[in-house]
């Protein structure tokens, strides 16, 4: 059985002392760039734009375009004017402050062991850095970012580790995975609950971290699937039944954090595609990428807004389900532009996600009857939706695969 493992990078893999380290990377950026910004003024911006990043739920902007919109302007300059700089930071600078950090003898052969069993490893790491910074790190916890399948920064993710939607983006750009599913790290609050609020188990690292986080208390312990020191992991994943690793997306916290991360998966995984890639048909019965988004759109504008409408407005309404499987011919879906699709559906999600933001808890329970699964709830209908975006993001991975 095939296991996906999300490891945190800082006190997981590699001993970071984030109130040392963050200090002494502001003041290495705000030096390298003296002669355009004064350090009091960059300070403020990057502190700014790091907080602005935190809080995010923004599933159209990558972390990366929530920063940059306010850090350049906070700093009066434009990007262009010190991009080369910025460039020669990352690539040169940044490499002199890994001596803060330290290795953890045991994470590298922890890693390869997991990638000789066949095990999905990605870094799933709080992406409020650029890729470059991001790999350096990597690096210096004595690993191959190449050998990583998904490793999580500020360029290519939407949401930090603040929202479980957060873990439903990891998931979704490694294809929604079936199988088993651990997360492993070393903060509760900021690693391990806001995946369990998305239904995923949870490894606690147990030990001296170089930071502090806050100390578990006995409601936080009760949902830690496993513990114990970075050594231990191994054989624990060796003795435990992989089935008991299973996730469960049936939740409200879950069905909102997936429907919330669909659109920002979707834009990652199809952001660098040409025209020609956007229309690819891998078989001749099989979608092209276009008439994916296509599908999502019109479904979520002519069925789920729909099917949420009759639910919020009376107990026990009768579900319709067309069938869409007609809908790529008839309505040429291959003539669309994918990313204009991808705009509209996100436009639609979005504003489904809020019609839902502003309901009881007692909505989830609400009963109703489907037209094809007979007497339902509110709760299994809009699972129902997440189930189908899950879907559709593993057939448009496969189709990228085949590019």
């Amino acid at each position: 059985m095939s296991l996906t493992l999300l490891f945190d990078l800082d006190d997981t893999l590699l001993d970071t002392n984030m109130e040392v380290f963050i200090p002494a990377y502001f003041q290495a950026l705000s030096k390298h760039l003296f002669n355009h910004v004064s350090p009091d003024v960059m300070s403020r911006a990057l502190v700014h734009g790091m907080n602005l990043m935190y809080e995010s739920d923004d599933s159209t902007r990558t972390l990366q375009e929530v920063f940059e919109a306010d850090f350049y302007p906070m700093l009066g300059i434009p990007k262009q004017d010190i991009i080369d700089d910025l460039e020669d930071f990352y690539d040169n600078v940044i490499p002199t402050i890994g001596g803060l950090t330290r290795q953890r003898p045991d994470a590298a052969p922890l890693i390869e062991w997991a990638l000789s069993q066949g095990f999905r490893v990605a870094i799933a790491t709080d992406p409020l850095f650029p890729r470059k910074a991001t790999y350096h790190r990597i690096r210096w916890a004595g690993l191959d970012p190449d050998k990583i399948e998904l490793i999580s920064s500020f360029e290519n993710f939407h949401f930090s580790k603040t929202y479980p939607a957060y873990y439903a983006e990891v998931l979704g750009q490694l294809g929604w995975p079936e199988g088993p599913v651990l997360i492993v790290g070393n903060d509760v609050n900021r690693d391990l609950l806001p995946a369990h609020r998305l239904g995923l188990k949870t490894y606690f690292i147990d030990g001296e971290p170089a930071s502090s986080p806050e100390p578990i208390d006995a409601a936080q312990n009760k949902f830690l699937t496993g513990r114990g020191k970075l050594a231990d992991l191994r054989p624990w994943l060796e003795s435990v039944n992989l089935y008991t690793l299973e996730p469960s997306y049936k939740s409200p916290e879950a069905i909102m954090a997936i429907m919330a991360s669909t659109p920002a998966v979707l834009q990652s995984l199809t952001s660098s595609l040409n025209e020609a890639q956007w229309g690819h048909e891998p078989a001749r019965d099989d979608w092209a990428l276009n008439e994916i988004i296509c599908h999502l759109r019109d479904t979520e504008r002519e069925i789920h807004q729909l099917q949420l409408k009759l639910m919020i407005e009376r107990e026990d309404s009768f579900i319709p389900r067309p069938d869409t499987s007609v809908w790529a011919n008839e309505r040429e879906y291959l003539s669309e532009k994918g990313p204009v699709a991808l705009t509209e559906f996100a436009s639609a999600r979005i504003e489904n996600i809020d019609k839902l933001k502003n309901l009881g808890t007692e909505i989830w329970s609400r009963r109703a009857r489907h037209a094809i699964f007979g007497p339902t709830n509110f709760l299994e209908v809009t699972s129902f939706l997440t189930d189908h975006d899950r879907m559709h993001i593993q057939q448009a991975w496969k189709t990228l695969k085949q590019l």
